[in-house]
């Protein structure tokens, strides 16, 4: 769909909704009415620079002036400075952000710093709360809320899915040959065993021209992979009565090992590959599998190929041939996420509320996880049942129920006092893996990084918010 058609046409419905009949009003126009008694302000809300700020700017921006007459400006920050960003204004009591993206491993940071405001009041006195059973459980009773109360509302079904190659797993010949050799049929690998001979199967078959997989290798994103493998491994990141490191024992040595064989069917050079690189391997028709977020499964069906902002995403060759599965054991990692949150230091504190439940509303999010250009994936039982989303191409159906599913299965990251400095921790340790060093050498020296960020964080602490996160359905698989 052209953006300028989808645009008009989601104009025309939300004007059409603000004036309903008050009977008929939902939490979007509930939040519309609210709002226009602020007609003239201006909100500022932090949104990741890039493709995902091209909704607020072009989008959900201009909508909500048009509806209500409060200005938005959108203040671009690039992710690895958004936590730092939002802790240096609340902590100057600047107050120059009203509405907050926030990434849900944070929240225990934030909301335990004073830095949200607690959004169970506004979401009482304007009618949210039906609307919120409405997002995925994995999202809702994971990302929401901290200490009981809720700080943001999840925005994003941000969940790792296995992309691959219907037309090579279902030719006749291929079949014929693979379960002649393995004794199993050729379909997406339940586990980490079949994928690895699967993609030798089909490196030895058809590489140079098709390679078995292909994955983003290189900083940040690969951590993300191994928090989930080293789990679904049977691993734990801590002992939770001492807060001692333990990703150094032998799953995590298992999963790191893994990790570097399987370089071995996949393209040269995969070790420096970044999330583009990848991407552009599968579009291109040159690995047959390869697991990502959900936006890859949009644009390997040529969604939004002729959108000017997505004129960097090479154009699909294997539109039509792709298929969506759950990644190996079952379990994927949610990956990152954003949540919707208000500034505790605000001075607009209830427009900024209003604007972001109209954004998260069940109308107002559906036109958006719909819009090509940015990377917002549906997050509510509502998206993944829309007709009007399920008919956007042919697969569009199974790709929704894949992310569905998925979700109700997924991982959360790991969420503690100063996350970034695990996650950093972990990033440096898979480039190190990559840059050829000894496995159980950089797991050691992972552990000791761990110790010295819980210590410093004080132990007692991080093991209130370890316990608190360990106890969530998808933090450990059951």
């Amino acid at each position: 769909m052209k953006f300028r058609t989808f645009l008009s046409t989601a104009g025309v419905l939300a004007l059409t909704c603000a004036s309903a009949p008050a009977a008929d009003k939902d939490a979007a126009d509930t939040a519309v009415e609210a709002a226009k008694k602020y007609a003239g302000t201006t909100i500022s809300i932090v949104w990741e620079a890039g493709l995902q700020s091209l909704d607020p700017l072009n989008y959900s921006g201009p909508q909500w002036e048009k509806l209500t007459g409060i200005k938005v400006k959108v203040v671009e920050v690039p992710t690895d400075q958004m936590f730092t960003k939002i802790m240096q204004d609340f902590k100057s009591g600047a107050g120059a952000y009203d509405a907050l993206n926030v990434i849900p491993s944070w929240m225990p940071d934030l909301a335990r710093a004073g830095a949200l405001e607690p959004l169970d009041k506004y979401a009482d006195k304007f009618g949210y709360r039906d609307e919120l059973q409405d997002i995925a459980a994995a999202y809702r009773d994971n990302q929401m809320q901290y200490d009981g109360k809720i700080y943001g509302f999840p925005d994003d079904g941000d969940v790792m899915l296995l992309y691959y190659r219907k037309d090579i797993f279902e030719d006749p010949k291929m079949k014929d040959e693979f379960k002649a050799k393995f004794g199993y049929e050729l379909a997406p690998p339940k586990d980490w065993k079949q994928f690895d001979e699967i993609g030798q199967f089909i490196t030895d078959k058809m590489a140079p021209k098709v390679y078995g997989a292909g994955f983003f290798r290189t900083a940040p994103y690969p951590q993300y992979m191994f928090q989930e493998r080293f789990r679904m491994e049977g691993g734990k990141f801590f002992n939770a009565d001492t807060m001692k490191a333990t990703v150094n024992g032998d799953v995590g040595l298992k999963v790191f090992k893994q990790m570097v064989a399987e370089n071995k069917f996949m393209p040269p050079g995969v070790e420096q590959w970044n999330f583009v690189d990848n991407l552009a391997a599968f579009l291109q028709g040159t690995t047959a599998m390869t697991i990502s977020w959900p936006p890859y499964g949009r644009w390997a069906a040529g969604y939004g190929s002729g959108e000017e902002a997505l004129k960097w995403v090479p154009k699909s060759q294997v539109a039509g041939k792709v298929g969506y599965a759950l990644t190996p054991l079952g379990r994927p990692e949610l990956g990152v996420g954003f949540d919707l949150s208000v500034s505790a230091t605000s001075k607009n504190k209830e427009a900024a509320y209003l604007f972001i439940q109209w954004l998260n509303s069940k109308k107002t999010s559906l036109e958006r996880v719909q819009l090509p250009y940015t990377l917002r994936d549906p997050f509510r039982l509502s998206h993944y049942a829309s007709e009007k989303y399920r008919a956007l191409w042919p697969d569009a159906p199974a790709y929704l129920d894949t992310i569905k599913t998925s979700g109700e299965k997924g991982l959360l990251d790991l969420s503690l006092l100063q996350q970034d400095k695990y996650d950093e921790a972990m990033t440096k340790a898979i480039s190190s893996l990559w840059a050829g060093e000894d496995p159980k050498a950089i797991l050691d020296r992972m552990a000791q990084q761990f110790d010295a960020i819980t210590e410093k964080v004080g132990i007692e602490n991080q093991k209130a918010v370890y316990k608190v996160w360990a106890a969530k359905p998808g933090a450990y698989p059951q």
